[in-house]
């Protein structure tokens, strides 16, 4: 038996961790400004995943929620300008990804929380931990080798009794070495 997780379902997540970040609970008649630096375009499935989410837990767009303009689809050589322009907008918070974008946007604040969509917050020196991720970044680790045991114990009470269970990467993503990580230094 094969257990994927489509790219739909893990965006849908990533909209509950937006979700949850600026306020427990919404104030009434209040406008919630959101800012978005990641390479995909707004038009992709996986984008309007993530909009799907936030519409199931009432942050609607033109209603109660504005999305700032400029941070889909970017070049990389546009991301300083992009990630300083975005903080000077004042957002409530602000989804970015991968890393170089992360990079940009926490050179430009320490303060607007950053939810961010990254091979390995940690390792990447993004995060001090998955636990207490300390600064003002947060979000989702996509490779986090501290959580293997805890994917696969999910995985295993998923599908109990199954014979196999496989899951699926991408062969052209190396993780960084202990080397690497050590050699980035602290945050």
């Amino acid at each position: 038996m094969t257990v994927a997780i489509g790219r739909r379902t893990f965006l849908a997540g990533l909209g509950s961790t937006v979700v949850a970040l600026p306020a427990s609970a919404q104030e009434p008649g209040r406008t919630y400004r959101i800012g978005f630096l990641i390479p995909t375009p707004r038009e992709r499935p996986a984008v309007a995943a993530l909009f799907d989410e936030l519409r199931l837990h009432g942050f609607v767009e033109h209603q109660n929620l504005e999305v700032l303009p400029g941070g889909f689809g970017f070049r990389n050589e546009e991301l300083t300008e992009l990630a300083t322009d975005l903080v000077r907008s004042a957002p409530d918070a602000i989804v970015a990804g991968p890393e170089l974008p992360l990079r940009a946007l926490r050179a430009a604040t320490r303060t607007v929380p950053l939810i961010g969509l990254s091979e390995d917050l940690v390792a990447e020196g993004l995060a001090d931990s998955l636990a207490h991720p300390g600064g003002n970044i947060t979000g989702i680790s996509l490779l986090s080798p501290e959580l293997d045991g805890k994917r696969q114990e999910l995985l295993i009470e998923a599908v109990l009794g199954a014979p196999q269970i496989a899951a699926m990467f991408d062969a052209e993503v190396t993780p960084p070495s202990p080397s690497d990580v050590a050699a980035r230094g602290a945050i």
